[in-house]
């Protein structure tokens, strides 16, 4: 746990920083108000997301704590740190001195009025970024856990940082962070400059370059002050709510999360630049920090709000704030009475269906040995079932298969080393004990056999290798559309359970990965709709390219069981005997225990069974593409891994 204002040596001054001009904004404003819930920082790695965090903690208001006056603290959470770290837990030291029960506060107790900073939380595990968020809405934190009832106030600013190459946080997720910003380097070279200057000044002098600044950090420290103060007297008029509202409602937004979020962060904005009342100019800029994150409803939306859309709903509700308010018409049965209900305007509701354009003859396919092409576009996508691998695993954080997780739920006490302390399992197996070790009063008395550990389970993610047949007997258009949206549908599922990802592509000469394993389903989903068509189909080539990834993975990221799904019609071609060296590879594959489902694509009035032949040289699940649905695909999938429960 870092702090700021405890360490001797000074931190980079926020008002040194160049740039992040909206980052900085984002974050001021929740400093003013933190209820807005914190801020979401999307960016690609070495853009001073962590060195805007850490200085804005020297601009809050020092904390009364009793004691005086203190600086407010900047706690950073590692991505690590196991829920007792995070909410607290029993006092141990207490309990075996003293025999008291005691609470022992943890980090988000310690952030108490300062800044709460999680660095790639996205990599967090799902239920402790929940609990962050309850406690950053609430303001407290409530604990009822080993025996404990305990509450205590958690006022801070959260400020979650994270690079989407590694993977998205789910929308759920995402739709609880108050405010999101994308933050990306300049491509200026006068402000890149400019920053490795400053930088390289900082660290020859660290304490030199932040009295240059210390005045200026003064006075945003003194104007945040006085924002704060403030904030209780802004007005919000109904013309400004119903602004709030009619652009809420324009950008289809789920829920009213996003517009009490806008509405303070636009009366925080008022605050800050001195205004008594909120207005027009402070409901845009709350617009632009807190609906680009809700948007996405579909995983592979591209985050961001686009201008002129802005531009749109802003005068659509321009028009809605200035409507007047309707006379109350009177109540024959005396005054008292309420206003009847406004009619409806008939004004459509917006349509986020999307519809498939009917190919271009252009773009219709021909015979099936014709020059390469672009693929169909992907039919319909469905909801597929939950693919879980039975038993308990030992696997990455995740939401798909049950896990041995030092950062899961506790489920029971355990005499297993190395899974954490067990408190309370620990204490009532000393207890038992107590007498006969003469403890009359004092401490608890502890012997060795006593440790219990807590044994927790989670949920792991998987690695899911498509192996994509893209050779020319797999062009037809009705095919090759109905295969690629069954793989995004599994692509999307993927995201949704934090799964790993990776893509081949069998054509030609030879197989391509053209997406490594990756937590970027959405990049996948961008190859797989630029797919190539046409050419020879050397599907050795893909299984075996399939094992290495497999095997390469395992290396890196041994826990995290893998499964391969191939889509193809099983006419392997090119080389000497391809159909038999296909089998082989399969076969090869097949020894590494992967799990596996073969979905034949075959169709005509002759089928040769190729594909179920791979399927029984892979040991795994077979499917063909005519019976292929939501609940047979996804069945199959669960089928062909449960043979890794042994």
């Amino acid at each position: 746990m870092a702090q700021a204002g405890t360490g001797s040596e000074p931190g980079f001054p926020f008002s040194a920083i160049v740039g992040q001009d909206t980052l900085r904004l984002a974050l001021t404003l929740c400093a003013v108000h933190p209820g807005i819930g914190g801020v979401l920082v999307r960016g690609e790695k070495g853009t001073a997301k962590s060195t805007v965090v850490r200085a804005l903690a020297a601009l809050l208001p020092p904390v009364d704590d009793g004691n005086g006056g203190r600086p407010a603290r900047l706690v950073e959470l590692p991505v690590g740190a196991t829920e007792d770290r995070v909410v607290g837990s029993l006092d141990l030291e207490k309990v075996l001195r003293d025999g008291e029960r005691a609470f022992q506060p943890g980090l988000l107790a310690a952030a108490h009025d300062g800044v709460l900073y999680v660095d790639e939380v996205n990599l967090l595990h799902d239920h402790l970024v929940d609990v962050l968020l309850d406690a950053a809405a609430m303001g407290r934190v409530h604990i009822e856990r080993d025996g404990v009832s305990h509450s205590h106030p958690a006022r801070f600013v959260l400020v979650g940082t994270m690079n989407p190459e590694e993977g998205e946080l789910r929308p759920q997720l995402l739709d609880r962070f108050g405010l999101a910003v994308d933050v990306a380097a300049s491509r200026e070279v006068d402000v890149r400059m400019q920053v490795v200057r400053r930088r390289l000044d900082f660290e020859a002098d660290p304490a030199g370059f932040a009295a240059r600044y210390a005045d200026e950090d003064s006075a945003l420290a003194r104007r945040i002050a006085a924002a704060r103060a403030a904030l209780p007297a802004i007005e919000l008029s109904d013309t400004e709510l119903r602004r709030i509202a009619a652009l809420c409602a324009s950008f289809d937004v789920d829920g009213m999360r996003a517009d009490l979020v806008l509405a303070r962060t636009a009366t925080a904005h008022a605050a800050w630049r001195g205004a008594e009342a909120v207005a027009e100019e402070d409901v845009r800029i709350a617009a632009e920090l807190t609906l680009p994150h809700r948007r996405r409803r579909d995983p592979f939306d591209e985050p961001g709000l686009d201008p002129q859309q802005l531009e749109d709903a802003m005068r659509d509700a321009a028009e809605q704030a200035n409507q007047p308010e309707p006379e109350p018409e009177p109540d024959p049965d005396g005054p008292g009475g309420g206003a009847p209900e406004p009619e409806s305007d008939g004004a459509p509701t917006p349509d986020d269906a999307q519809q498939s354009a009917e190919p271009s003859e252009s773009e219709r396919p021909g015979p099936a040995r014709a020059p390469e092409r672009q693929a169909a576009a992907p039919s319909a996508q469905f909801k597929t079932r939950l693919l879980t691998i039975p038993g308990v695993g030992e696997g990455a954080p995740g939401r798909r298969s049950r896990s041995r997780s030092a950062q899961g739920r506790t489920v029971r006490p355990t005499t297993e080393p190395g899974r954490g302390l067990h408190l309370v399992g620990t204490l009532f197996a000393a207890a038992e004990h107590q007498v006969a070790r003469g403890r009359r009063d004092g401490r608890m008395l502890l012997a060795p056999g006593d440790i219990r550990g807590a044994h927790r389970e989670g949920r792991e993610g998987n690695l899911v290798v498509f192996v994509v047949d893209a050779s020319g007997s797999m062009a037809a258009r009705d095919r090759l559309s109905a295969v690629t949206g069954a793989v995004v549908s599994l692509l999307r599922d993927a995201y949704q359970r934090r799964d790993k990802v990776a893509v081949i592509t069998v054509r030609g000469a030879a197989a391509e990965l053209v997406l490594p394993p990756t937590s970027s389903v959405d990049v996948a989903v961008r190859r797989l709709r630029s797919l190539r068509t046409g050419g020879k189909s050397p599907l050795a080539q893909g299984f075996l390219k399939a094992r290495e990834v497999v095997l390469r993975e395992k290396v890196r990221d041994p826990q995290r069981r893998a499964m391969v799904v191939a889509l193809t019609d099983g006419r392997a071609t090119g080389g000497t005997d391809p159909v038999h060296r296909a089998r082989v590879a399969a076969t090869l594959l097949a020894g590494e225990s992967v799990a596996s489902v073969v979905v034949d694509c075959e169709s005509g009035m002759v089928r040769l069974g190729l594909a179920r032949d791979l399927a029984t040289a892979l040991q795994g699940a077979y499917i063909r593409l005519g019976e292929l649905s939501a609940e047979q695909v996804a069945g199959v999938v669960r089928a062909g891994t449960s043979k890794l429960a042994a």
